[in-house]
Order: C-alpha cells, then structure tokens, then sequence
C-alpha cells in the first residue's frame, strides 16, 4: 500500500515522493515528484506494478483533482 508522503525508487533509479493521491474511474493514481529535481509522474498499480501515465489528456484530468486531494489534506491539518 502507498500513502502520501512515502518514498520510492522507481525503475529509473531515482526516489520520489508520494505527493497526492486520487481515484479516477475506480483507479487510485499517484502523483510523484523527484526528490532531487522535483521531476512530477503519475502512476497507477496494475498487478503489483507501477504503470506511469504518458496519456497527456489524462494527465490533465488528473492534476486539478491531485490539487484538490492536497487542499483536504490541508484543511484536516
């Protein structure tokens, strides 16, 4: 299970950070970003595996619900 504010290392070798997450059409997305370069990608688990999103049309779906995930995040603090 992956939580917001986790750490991974993804198949390039790099760690991000687990900033937001979101469901979409009954799939709970991931928004990454690199802890060096603050690089973003958005994955999701399809059979124990992270599968990045390339779809750009998609990504543009997802990031204004990312945005809202981490405005509730903020307002329970």
């Amino acid at each position: 299970m992956i939580n917001i504010k986790d750490v991974i290392t993804l198949s390039d070798d790099n760690k991000y950070v687990v900033v937001s997450i979101c469901n979409y059409k009954n799939i709970k997305y991931y928004y990454l970003s690199n802890i060096k370069n603050n690089y973003i990608k958005i994955g999701y688990i399809n059979k124990n595996s992270l599968v990045i999103v390339k779809d750009n049309s998609l990504i543009n779906k997802l990031l204004p619900r990312f945005t809202y995930e981490i405005i509730d995040e903020l307002d329970n603090l």
